[in-house]
């Protein structure tokens, strides 16, 4: 942290009070937050901080996106997804697109104009993405696009997706490419499905996408060629990890704070609950996992600021933060007693909303295999 990220994070603290925090029941009970959320995003430079300010980017790295997704988390939100909006889909735009695709995409990302997600996971693949059977076939100057993808953050709000499709389905992996759509409700061959109902993350939209002969123009291809889907995804992977590390962090710290303030106002057999010894060493322990996750993801984040964050360590940081992140909040929540399973308490949405960082962006059991073929 310095004087610059700092006043990012104020900055980003006073949005989501202001426009966020206000709303997340309303979000909640829909299944998706308001569109124009993002817009007021744009306009405070908050979104796509890390993209050159050429492509209306703030021209920053990625430690200013970084501070966003800690203060999203500290102020208790998931529905805005802005790990996949601000950072993933622009850097997939940023590193393989032209600039001509650049130019045409990024600023209405960046302004909040359109929201972005990603379409890789199908109802028969996950974390497995070579076995995907979503097909892009030539025609003419087109992609014909046909396929079902699901669990598709901001697929409902989704102006923008980068979908995951075979244009060569002989060659498994190596036919995978990434092909970008611009979409509406009134797009030919494109339609949204339901909005899942979660466990938690009950405000943010993740939805299933259909793909009925969607028409995209070849031009949208991402990179010079046919094929380089798989390994364009793999390059992207270990951001996309080790925004799941930040998060896990963030919630890890928030969790810890709320426990220590909850029990020090909270009596017990005459003295406060924070008096008693089990409750003491609970929280010490809790704190000390709290600090150690804190060394080890900025050290990651210092690492891929160098372009140094590799594949394993990646894979490591979320797998491993993501587990500690679902056990601090569960030990944490016990402190809490009865009151840690109403909702009302923060400590009880985060108990949901943390479970499925061990699930998406590679499962923990996929990468443990990924960490074990380094060792």
């Amino acid at each position: 942290m310095d004087d610059e990220l700092g006043a990012v994070a104020e900055l980003a603290r006073n949005f989501f009070a202001k426009e966020v925090t206000p709303h997340q029941r309303r979000f909640a009970a829909q299944g998706f937050p308001d569109k124009q959320v993002y817009g007021t995003l744009g306009k405070l430079g908050l979104s796509g901080m890390s993209i050159p300010t050429e492509f209306g980017g703030g021209g920053g790295t990625f430690a200013h996106d970084a501070v966003l997704f800690h203060e999203q988390v500290m102020a208790g939100d998931h529905s805005l997804q802005l790990g996949v909006h601000s950072g993933i889909v622009p850097h997939y735009l940023n590193a393989y697109g032209s600039r001509e695709q650049k130019s045409r995409w990024l600023p209405k990302l960046t302004s909040g104009e359109w929201v972005g997600a990603i379409a890789m996971t199908e109802p028969g693949a996950g974390s497995d993405l070579q076995n995907i059977t979503t097909k892009a076939v030539r025609d003419g100057g087109d992609y014909v696009i046909t396929g079902a993808k699901t669990f598709i953050s901001n697929g409902r709000n989704c102006d923008l997706v980068i979908i995951a499709a075979k244009t060569d389905a002989t060659l498994g992996a190596k036919g995978v490419s990434l092909v970008v759509a611009e979409v509406n409700d009134d797009t030919p061959g494109f339609s949204r499905g339901q909005i899942f109902e979660k466990l938690g993350q009950k405000g943010q939209d993740t939805t299933e996408l259909f793909f009925d002969g969607l028409r995209v123009p070849m031009d949208n291809l991402l990179g010079e060629r046919e094929g380089a889907g798989f390994v364009q995804l793999m390059q992207q992977l270990p951001q996309e990890r080790l925004i799941c590390g930040v998060a896990a962090v963030a919630a890890i710290e928030r969790a810890v704070a709320l426990t220590i303030e909850y029990t020090k106002s909270r009596t017990m057999f005459g003295k406060t609950l924070f008096d008693l010894q089990n409750t003491r060493f609970e929280l010490a322990e809790c704190a000390a996992l709290a600090r150690v996750s804190r060394t080890f993801i900025d050290d990651c984040i210092d690492k891929h600021l160098r372009g140094e964050l590799d594949v394993t360590t990646a894979a490591m940081a979320k797998y491993w933060l993501t587990d500690q992140q679902c056990a601090v909040i569960d030990r944490c929540l016990q402190l809490f007693g009865g009151y840690g399973y109403i909702l009302e308490y923060p400590i009880a949405q985060m108990y949901a909303d943390a479970r499925i960082q061990r699930i998406y962006a590679g499962s923990n059991e996929v990468l443990k295999e990924l960490i074990s073929r380094a060792l």
